[in-house]
């Protein structure tokens, strides 16, 4: 069959790209047309945009790039159309994929929903539209199927999270490899994790670097992001015992000792790691402030989410300050608040359902019958 599948960021690149591994296992005939990145492609098949030609981020930012985002949404459907898909798979990536998966529904495509838009977080009422444009929707949070199935009587597939697969199937490096190969001293790593979009590095990176030197006995590690070049990072770096590793995040977290992380999907990443963390957000202010009008959350982590209890530190918008993050950075270093957080997430990870969830996805979506 022919699948078109439309990711719009790096975790959606990584999901992506394990879904169309096992959809050539159910499916060897399987043919791919995609937007993604460097790890779909990796999968085969022809990329029609890289998502980082994509990845637009806050009410300002959409609003200043919208050009760009219709001229997208136009060339999406002249290309689905063309190519004539037996199932188009949206993964994630709301803003732009919902709007693609109405039109889809009216031409009549085969619409799937993997990884479902956190309606529960905020813009709850596009559930109407979700309900009209998407034929299976396979949801990767434990509290998504109740939302969906018990308040909006809409059935999902709950699959478990992709992650725990990404993790457990990584290659393997050895730890002195990995050092010899970055220049990395024997000193305990931190990890810094500034997000992958530059607008969030901006924000971020510079105040978890203004803290580095007050932890001599530690080396900082800054995570690159597979859409940056290094050179753009190299302009935030003058500390010393500060290094850089591109594209390598599992390799370092394995390694790590702490991290200092942007707030997304790589909480949950450093969780399954078991890596003590600090969660780290913050927008433009009007973003900032208009998001928090609209968005019903208690907490901001993934990890705080699917518990429901604050596990993870916070430090969002304001709190972000380099104080605020030495005191944080301070306490996860402490083996007795490090002992409690490796309990919580061993909780989380029995949440999260277990390995499988890319397999149980492609099984279901390469079902002849829908």
């Amino acid at each position: 069959m022919k699948y078109y599948l439309i990711a719009g960021e790096a975790s959606g690149d990584l999901h992506g790209a394990n879904l169309m591994k096992a959809l050539k296992i159910e499916d060897p005939d399987a043919e791919f047309r995609f937007w993604g990145g460097d790890l779909m492609q990796e999968q085969g098949g022809i990329m029609v945009k890289h998502y980082r030609e994509l990845a637009f981020m806050g009410f300002v930012e959409v609003i200043a790039n919208l050009g760009t985002i219709l001229k997208n949404i136009k060339l999406c459907k002249k290309d689905i159309a063309d190519f004539n898909p037996d199932r188009i798979i949206f993964i994630d990536y709301p803003g732009f994929n919902l709007r693609i998966a109405k039109w889809a529904k009216q031409n009549k495509f085969n619409t799937h929903y993997y990884i479902s838009p956190q309606i529960w977080a905020w813009k709850e009422g596009r559930i109407k539209g979700i309900k009209t444009s998407v034929d299976k929707m396979y949801v990767i949070l434990p509290f998504e199927k109740d939302f969906y199935e018990k308040k909006h009587n809409f059935p999902v597939h709950f699959v478990g999270h992709p992650l725990i697969d990404a993790i457990a199937d990584r290659p393997q490096i050895s730890p002195e490899t990995f050092k010899k190969e970055h220049g990395l001293d024997d000193r305990p790593i931190i990890a810094l994790l500034p997000g992958s979009r530059k607008q969030e590095i901006e924000k971020m990176l510079s105040v978890m670097l203004d803290i580095t030197t007050d932890f001599p006995e530690y080396q900082f590690v800054i995570a690159g992001a597979p859409s940056q070049e290094r050179d753009y990072y190299n302009t935030f770096i003058k500390q010393s015992n500060v290094k850089f590793v591109a594209n390598k995040t599992y390799d370092l977290l394995t390694l790590s000792h702490a991290a200092l992380v942007t707030s997304g999907t790589a909480t949950l990443e450093t969780a399954l790691f078991k890596i003590p963390q600090v969660v780290c957000y913050k927008g433009s202010r009007i973003s900032y402030e208009i998001g928090k009008r609209v968005i019903k959350l208690k907490f901001i982590s993934l990890v705080n989410l699917i518990l429901d209890k604050e596990v993870v530190t916070e430090l969002i918008q304001t709190e972000f300050n380099t104080k605020r993050l030495k005191e944080e950075l301070i306490k996860i270093l402490d083996e007795k608040n490090r002992a409690a957080l490796f309990l919580a997430y061993y909780d989380l990870e029995q949440k999260l359902g277990g390995k499988g969830a890319s397999r149980k996805t492609a099984a279901l979506i390469s079902k002849k019958k829908h």
